[in-house]
Parts: C-alpha cells; structure tokens; sequence
C-alpha cells in the first residue's frame, strides 16, 4: 500500500457518516419518547393520586417492552439487516404515541405505554447497525456517537415542560408521534442497506440463543444495569424526585434532572472514543470505582444528629443541598455516558460476528434495570419514607458488580502479569 492510500484509508465514506448521522437522529427520537413519563407522569399521578410505587410503574411500563423486544430485535437485525428493522419498530410506535392523549385511567396509561416501549429497543437495532459500517480500531467510537442519542432523555426533560405549561400533558404525545413519523421519513432517506452486513438467514434461532450460555455476556449484562439501567430509572425519577425533595416547579426540577440525562447521553462518543484508546476493561473498572463514590455520598439522607460532648449537647444538620446533589448526579451522568461505551467496546471487541443478538442480551439485560428499578425506588420510599434510598439501592448493586469485576478480570489479570514475571525471572 503506497503512503498516499494509507493517508486516504482513514477517512470516513459519505455513506458512512450518513448511516451514523440518521441513526443517532432517530435514536434520539425515540429515547425522547421512551422517558415520555418522566414529565408527563407527575401531572398523571396527580390527577389519577397514583402512590410512589404505582408512579415508578408508570414511568416505567414503556421501558418493560423496550427492553424485552431487545433480544428478538438483535436477532433480526444480524438476520435482516438494520435499516428496515429499524424504520418499521419506528413507524409501529406512532399510533400508540398519539392514542396517549386520550387515555382516562391508569390502565389505559400502562398498556399504551407498553407499545410506545417499543420505541426503546431501537438502540439494539441500531447500534449493530452502525458497528458493521466501520472498521474494529472505531467500532468504539461510533458506536459512542449512536449512543449519544440517549440524550433523549434530556430532549423531553427540556421540550416536555415547555409543551405542558402552554397546553397540557395532553398536547406532548400527539406533538411527539408527528416527530416520530417525520424521524421514520428522515431516516429512510439518509440511511442505506449493505448486504454484506447481513448474517446469513440460514442461521436458526438456537444457534443465535448459545450466546446466553456464555457467562462472560451475564456479566456484561451486570455492568450495563448500572450504567444503562440506572441511567434509564434515575432519568424517569430525578424529575419528581427534585419536586418533592426539594420543592421545585416542574420546569426547573425537569432542568435540573437534565444535568444528569444529558451528559449521561452526548458525552458517550466521547465514551467511546475513550474506550477504543484505553481498552473497555481499564474504563469499566473507573467509571464503577466513581458511581460508587457519588452513590455514597447522594445516599446519604437528610439528617439532625445530636452527640453528647464533654460541653454538654451538640447538634448537626447534615444535609445534601440541590447544588452538590446536582453536582454529583452531573459528574455520576459523565460517568455512566462512558461506562455505557465502553461495555459496548467488551461486545465489540469479544463478540465481532454477532453484535445484534449480544447486544441484544446486554440490551435487554439493561432495560430491565431500567423497568425494575424505578418500581423499587417507589417502593423503598413507600416502605421506607426515606426519598434517597434509591441511591442506597444502586450503591449496593455498584459493589456487586466491582466484587465480580475484580475476581473475574482484576485478579486473573495480576495472575497472567505475575505468571510472565516469573517466567522472565526463570528464563534469566
């Protein structure tokens, strides 16, 4: 290869640049739409006088269905190709989006809500889409750049306030399924179909099932219930969480909740970029280490202590302030933008051949979290009345994942360098 073409390889194809523009566009659309209730829920639960829990199933219905039509969606992306399962799994969620508008009962919320989840499944979809436009050395960083669309979730957190104060929640809806049918138009016109980039569709669904047998994938699975799932549950929960902690309106608590979705989503290219630089492992292991410290601190609830002195009593007020909790849920959303990167960087890396139904798993593995989570943040506060138990929730299943990182990858990885150590010594 002459100087000149090596000079040339490196740039990105027009086609390329499109496939990854359109699909963080339209992904961006549809996390918008998949923390729909994270606004809308407060008005909701007001007027139905919804409990905690009950509004933590609320918001957290939709992302029920995006995360169990993960897997089926991985499989059929390896198997069909991604732009047109993506542009239908669009399309099939704007009747849904729009019929919210006219939902009365609490019913009604949760089974349209089911089907306008399956506007989060997008993300399997197309993150194996994108991955198989680019070479492996910026797998990361694509992926990274579609990824960014879970900025989304700051997307409705700025827009949804404005929507509801001019003219009621029920306006939201119906404003987001137009957006989503011009994001199915716009997508469709600035993506493309390779068909090397297909799986042969000779390959049988059990053989594209093995991959749950691989306890290397559980694992991944666990890291991506904290830095996608929490991500997720904590986006639905920190607006009403700033109203009712800190007695904010719903347009300031929204804004303030933004300062954790919206890093948590852009800054994941940045992620990615990082991760293809210092490896997924190295990545993981920090991003981990820092939730850990900020979960700490933001579990800590409101308190007065009272110690006995040599003086007599002495009283404290310890108590977290909007500013440093908004602070650590700011650096914790950096945080889990490269964490969910760099877990994607492990699939990309170990699992080159089949990133949709992986991806899928891990995916699926996620949402979940992202479901399960916001019904126990209502809970804990139900059974507990103490508002930031959710944090000491996710501070519990942070140390989890570090213990089982450290013993499957930390530890054999000083066993492989002391190994060499030895061997270099004997060989002296």
């Amino acid at each position: 290869m002459s100087p000149h073409s090596a000079s040339v390889q490196p740039k990105l194809s027009g086609k390329q640049i499109s496939v990854v523009s359109s699909s963080t566009f339209a992904f961006t659309i549809c996390f918008a739409v998949w923390m729909m209730f994270a606004v809308i829920g407060i008005p909701i639960k007001k007027t139905l006088g919804l409990n905690e829990t009950e509004f933590g199933l609320l918001t957290a219905t939709p992302v029920l269905t995006g995360s169990l039509i993960r897997l089926p969606l991985g499989m059929w992306t390896d198997k069909f190709g991604g732009r047109i399962v993506f542009f239908f799994l669009m399309a099939s969620t704007v009747i849904p989006i729009w019929l919210i508008s006219y939902a009365t009962q609490f019913w009604h919320f949760l089974v349209t809500g089911l089907f306008v989840g399956l506007a989060g499944g997008s993300f399997t979809v197309g993150i194996a889409y994108c991955a198989r436009w680019f070479p492996k050395r910026r797998q990361g960083l694509a992926m990274g750049i579609f990824g960014a669309g879970n900025s989304g979730a700051a997307l409705t957190k700025f827009a949804a306030p404005v929507i509801l104060a001019a003219w009621g929640w029920e306006m939201v809806p119906m404003i987001y399924a137009v957006a989503m049918l011009i994001t199915c138009g716009v997508f469709w016109l600035f993506s493309y179909e390779d068909p090397g980039h297909k799986v042969s569709k000779s390959i049988t669904v059990k053989e594209q099932l093995q991959a749950l047998k691989d306890p290397v994938v559980w694992k991944y699975c666990q890291y991506y219930s904290i830095v996608f799932g929490g991500y997720v549950a904590l986006s639905l929960w920190m607006t009403k969480y700033y109203v009712t902690e800190y007695g904010f309106t719903i347009q300031t608590a929204a804004l303030l909740a933004a300062c954790f979705s919206l890093p948590g989503g852009v800054l994941r290219a940045i992620g990615g970029w990082v991760s293809d630089k210092y490896g997924a492992h190295q990545v993981t292991w920090w991003v981990l280490w820092l939730s850990w410290i900020c979960l700490f601190l933001l579990s800590y609830p409101t308190t007065n202590l009272t110690v006995d002195t040599v003086s007599g009593p002495a009283s404290f007020h310890i108590e977290l302030g909007p500013v440093l909790f908004t602070v650590l849920m700011f650096i914790m959303g950096i945080a889990w933008a490269v964490g969910k990167a760099s877990v994607f960087k492990y699939i990309s890396d170990d699992y080159p051949h089949n990133i949709g139904v992986i991806s899928g798993i891990v995916g699926l593995a996620g949402g979940m979290g992202g479901f399960i989570l916001p019904i126990m943040f209502g809970a804990l506060v139900d059974l507990t009345g103490i508002r930031s138990s959710c944090f000491m929730l996710m501070y519990g299943i942070v140390w989890v994942s570090l213990i089982w990182m450290y013993w499957t990858e930390v530890r054999g990885l000083d066993l492989l360098r002391k190994r060499k150590t030895v061997t270099a010594d004997t060989l002296e």
